[in-house]
């Protein structure tokens, strides 16, 4: 039987037939004289320390043991909360796996610090810069106070929200944007359908379902810290009309250049192995550097650039589907009954069920590159930094398109085996990359939100469960045992991460002091939200 999961130190609710609280018999997991039983092992308070299992995990005098590691505190000066109420006293240094826990005297007095790990692709001086921006201590009571006192003794707070004249401005600009690419997709399916006939309504509807697909796999990498709708629709708004658009018009010069010099391109090998990569990628991008440099906010690393160029490839393959669909069924009926049908049903097997994630591949490599110089505050490195992510999309594109070109399988299995390794041997940079790059996200918002536990406003408790996904499930699942405990959980892990993403930015010298009131805010957000789950939670004193 295991016990409920309770970050708060709620003990005194039962649940079903296990008992939480003061209860005799079964399981106790309250306060008694002299020792609490949990299961067989000892849990509870007992002269000289506590166990957990055969592991001391109390207050002894000296240290604590988790595991065999150090986790506990020495008697000092300052005691600073913990969970549940129990307080850990200072030490030189306490150790829970190869982490130091150490308190660094930045100030007059010692202040409880935990050292976290920063995930990849931080900017090099952070370590400089976090101790140069440091984060305003809590002063919501004294410091010895365990945080539950801490969070009910918190005064009104009088910060008001940030102007958000800028977000306003930049919302309108974009939702204007997404109505003009709305209406040139219009356009450009009208012209379709006069060249391609009724089939073109056919074509669109299969390309629906490889864009459906890599939205949906795109929205579940990016539950971490979700970007704005209105962003990722930009996005696919931008791939699948104003990149098409732009590629048509940058591709005519060259292409009476070439018929000025002579040059003729009848196996397509030029157009497919040069051109489409060099202006295809570059036209994509466009959209990714506008919002690094216009919306930094929601830029703020490669995870960020990962959505956004996969959304704008997945957009770019959408129309590409449906032209390459609907010409593949006008130039088969030209051949005879029944083979335009065959080649429409040939055409969406390879392109959008064997190689439906190329494009957002392609693209994507832009946006991881400019999403490492978007959490540096010089915007000239966003520029820079495109380039090599630009590419490595084409060379890429420029490798499958050849492959494409110039294999000529005998049969049709090997065409098929041709079209199939490539296309999962590019996919799997792309599933791989995300993977990866979320890994590192959570990583990274552990250190940016230790720094406000760091300082007090949160416990290094709440971090491990606001930053990390089995934290944050088994939150919800707690907060869930109160009525109204849930969404408030999940309003303080929504915060989390905006704090989290806030301080990174502070950290890069990004966003001057109106980012820092934007982080005095969201902290106060913070402290409402975790008040009114306690009060939700019963948790007595002070509401």
């Amino acid at each position: 039987m295991s016990h409920q999961y309770d970050p708060y130190g709620q003990g005194n609710q039962g649940n079903g037939n296990q008992p939480f609280g003061n209860q005799p018999g079964g399981q106790q997991y309250g306060s008694q004289p002299g020792a609490q039983q949990f299961g067989n092992q000892q849990y509870g308070s007992q002269p000289g320390g506590q166990q957990y299992g055969g592991q001391q995990y109390g207050s002894q005098p000296g240290a604590q043991q988790f595991g065999s590691q150090q986790y506990g505190s020495q008697p000092a000066d300052n005691q600073r909360f913990s969970p549940g109420g129990q307080q850990q006293q200072p030490a030189n240094f306490n150790q829970y796996g190869g982490h130091q826990y150490g308190f660094q005297d930045h100030t007059s007095d010692q202040v409880h610090q935990r050292t976290y790990d920063e995930g990849r692709f931080a900017p090099s001086h952070t370590q400089a810069l976090r101790i140069q921006n440091r984060v305003e201590t809590h002063q919501g009571a004294p410091a010895q106070a365990p945080w539950t006192t801490q969070a009910i003794s918190v005064t009104p707070s009088v910060v008001e929200k940030p102007s958000d004249t800028g977000d306003i401005v930049r919302l309108v600009i974009a939702l204007a944007l997404g109505g003009l690419l709305l209406l040139g997709f219009a356009i450009i399916f009208l012209l379709m359908t006069l060249s391609s006939g009724l089939v073109t309504f056919v074509a669109m509807f299969l390309s629906f379902f490889p864009l459906l697909l890599i939205i949906g796999m795109v929205l579940w990498f990016d539950r971490w810290k979700p970007q704005p709708k209105v962003a990722m629709g930009l996005c696919v708004l931008w791939g699948g009309v104003a990149a098409v658009i732009l590629t048509l018009v940058f591709q005519f010069p060259l292409q009476v250049v070439m018929a000025g010099a002579g040059v003729t391109d009848d196996s397509g090998a030029i157009g497919a192995v040069v051109m489409a990569p060099i202006f295809e990628e570059t036209t994509k991008g466009m959209i990714l550097v506008a919002i690094a440099l216009a919306a930094r906010r929601y830029f703020e690393g490669p995870l960020d650039g990962w959505v956004y160029g996969s959304l704008a490839g997945a957009g770019f393959a959408f129309t590409e589907n449906i032209l390459y669909l609907s010409g593949a069924f006008v130039e088969g009926s030209q051949q005879g009954q029944g083979f335009g049908t065959a080649a429409l049903i040939m055409t969406f097997i390879v392109r959008c069920l064997l190689s439906p994630l190329l494009h957002s591949t392609f693209t994507m490599c832009a946006g991881v590159t400019i999403g490492l110089a978007a959490r540096r505050g010089q915007w000239w490195a966003i520029i820079l930094m495109w380039i090599p992510g630009l590419l490595a999309g084409m060379l890429l594109h420029a490798l499958w398109n050849g492959l494409a070109t110039f294999l000529n399988p005998t049969t049709l299995l090997l065409g098929l085996v041709c079209i199939i390794v490539p296309s999962l041997l590019i996919s799997s940079i792309w599933f791989a990359l995300a993977i990866f790059l979320q890994f590192n996200e959570t990583k990274q918002t552990r250190a940016n939100l230790g720094d406000y536990a760091n300082a007090g406003w949160l416990t290094h408790a709440e971090v491990e469960m606001l930053g990390t996904w089995k934290g944050r499930r088994a939150g919800k699942r707690w907060a869930g045992r109160y009525p109204s405990g849930k969404p408030h959980m999940k309003k303080m892990i929504k915060l989390s991460a905006a704090l989290a993403t806030t301080r990174m930015r502070i950290i890069g010298g990004i966003g001057g002091t109106g980012e820092q009131e934007r982080e005095r805010y969201l902290l106060d957000q913070f402290t409402k939200e975790r008040s009114a789950l306690m009060h939700a939670a019963g948790q007595p004193g002070g509401f």
